[in-house]
């Protein structure tokens, strides 16, 4: 397991809880700490990198870190927060820019994983796919390749409940960014071929990933049970 030796900055343009720290494995990550005000937000981050891995979505690797407690309070913004001990750390990707910075966009070479992306964002209903979450390495003058970030806010909110998940809405996802890879997508069996993939997605597997989910990011037996319906 790898183990935090230094908090390198607070990540630019985020939320306080999102911090780039060097690993003992001398490279460094980006380590999104659980927060009592977001308190759903790594369990939707959690399950949303798990099923993306295995609709084999390009997403960056992730995984649940332990923080030492004398490092946690290296970070001036965890200070005065209660110690929780589990977080998500991800791989920092350099050498990227999100899709706001990039002027233009002709080609996406990863296209024929486009309509998984929006199909598991339905799914998951994550309000949030805006073009801060997405991530485009270059590979030459306006060719990109496209990858996903941040589903902090699956399920409509980052503190869902129970009854939120009850009535989750069912209409059309507002998103430019959307909008946007559907231009790159060749064909509409591209949704209907990731909707069956999605439909046929083992029960136990969702269990597993759930029981990966640490007792300090407070997901109750009842919360458990909905999100795996």
């Amino acid at each position: 397991m790898i183990t935090p030796i230094q908090h390198v900055k607070k990540l630019e343009n985020n939320t306080n809880n999102v911090h780039v720290l060097t690993f003992n494995d001398q490279m460094e990550y980006v380590v999104k700490f659980h927060l009592l005000r977001h308190r759903k937000a790594l369990v939707n981050e959690w399950l949303a990198y798990c099923l993306a891995k295995y609709l084999q979505l390009p997403i960056p690797a992730s995984k649940i870190v332990e923080i030492p407690r004398d490092v946690y309070l290296t970070i001036p913004e965890l200070n005065d927060l209660p110690y929780v001990k589990h977080h998500i750390a991800l791989q920092y990707k350099m050498n990227r820019v999100n899709g706001y910075s990039a002027s233009t966009v002709n080609e996406i070479i990863n296209n024929e994983q486009l309509a998984g992306i929006i199909a598991l964002d339905y799914w998951l209903c994550n309000t949030d796919r805006t073009r801060n979450n997405i991530l485009l390495k270059g590979i030459s003058k306006n060719q990109y390749h496209l990858s996903i970030i941040d589903q902090t806010k699956c399920f409509g909110s980052t503190s869902w409940t129970v009854s939120d998940l009850e009535n989750l809405p069912e209409g059309i996802l507002e998103s430019s960014t959307h909008q946007m890879m559907a231009r790159f997508i060749t064909s509409e069996v591209k949704f209907k071929e990731q909707l069956e993939i999605i439909q046929a997605i083992p029960m136990l597997l969702i269990d597993e990933i759930l029981s990966f989910i640490p007792e300090c990011w407070m997901l109750t037996k009842k919360e458990r049970k909905k999100s795996d319906c």
